[in-house]
C-alpha cells in the first residue's frame, strides 16, 4: 500500500475497529501465471487468534476461488484481503481562502495471508457469529428459526475458510496535513452531506481530530 507515515494506521484497535465496522471485504489471490482472481465477502476478526489476529469467511462451494488455497499455501503465496473504510470527496470550498485543490479521505486497511479451508464442522458456528454481528433490534433474527434439514442442505453448499494474518497494512488519509481549523471546517462540510459522508467525519474526529 503506497503511503507516507503521516497517514500510516498503525494502532491495532483502530485497525480492528476498521475492519469490524465495514467487514466487507476483497478477497484477492494470484497463482504464478494466472490472472488474479477476486471475490467480496464479509469477514469475521479473530483479533485473540495469532500475533496479527485470524480473518474468517466462507464462500459458495461453486466459486472456483477457495480451491487455489491449497497451491497457494505450497507455493508459500499470500492473499490479499482490503477493506475499504469510510472515504469522499473533499472540496476545497471548505478548506477557506488561500489555493488549494480537492482531494480524496478514506480509511483502507490491507491483510495478508494464505487461505485454508475448514472443517465442515466450522461453518455452522462462523454463520451464527456472522449472524449475530450484523443483527441489532429487540428482537434479532438466528439461524435457530430454521428448520435443520434446510440448514444441513444449505451448510452443503458452502465453504469456511480462516485466514491467519501474516501482516497488515493500513492508511488513513484524513486531512492530517491541514490545521485543526480547517479539519474542522471539514468535518463540518461533511456531516452536512449525508449519512456516508458524517461516519466520514467521524472517524476524522476520530483520527484527525479537528479541535
Amino acid at each position: 500500500m503506497y503511503g507516507t507515515k503521516r497517514f500510516s494506521l498503525e494502532e491495532h484497535e483502530l485497525i480492528e475497529a476498521v475492519i469490524e465496522q465495514f467487514n466487507f471485504g476483497l478477497l484477492i489471490s494470484a497463482l504464478a501465471g494466472q490472472a488474479p482472481f477476486a471475490t467480496h465477502l464479509p469477514f469475521l476478526y479473530d483479533a485473540t487468534r495469532g500475533p496479527k489476529g485470524t480473518l474468517i469467511a466462507h464462500m459458495a462451494r461453486g466459486n472456483p476461488h477457495w480451491k487455489d488455497f491449497a497451491a497457494l499455501a505450497e507455493a508459500g503465496a499470500e492473499s490479499l484481503i482490503v477493506f475499504s473504510g469510510p472515504h469522499g470527496y473533499i472540496s476545497p470550498s471548505s478548506y477557506g481562502p488561500g489555493d488549494a485543490v480537492p482531494t480524496w479521505n478514506y480509511v483502507a486497511v490491507h491483510a495478508y495471508g494464505t487461505p485454508k479451508v475448514m472443517a465442515d464442522a466450522a461453518v455452522r458456528p462462523m454463520l451464527e457469529k456472522l449472524v449475530a454481528a450484523h443483527e441489532t433490534g429487540a428482537a434479532p433474527w438466528s439461524l435457530a428459526g430454521n428448520d435443520e434439514g434446510f440448514m444441513t442442505r444449505m451448510q452443503r453448499g458452502i465453504v469456511t475458510f480462516e485466514i491467519p494474518v501474516a501482516r497488515i497494512e493500513a492508511k488513513a488519509k484524513l486531512s492530517q496535513n491541514k490545521t485543526p481549523e480547517v479539519r474542522g471546517r471539514v468535518v463540518a462540510a461533511l456531516r452536512g452531506q449525508g449519512t456516508d459522508a458524517a461516519i466520514l467525519a467521524d472517524w476524522m474526529d476520530r483520527l484527525a481530530p479537528s479541535g
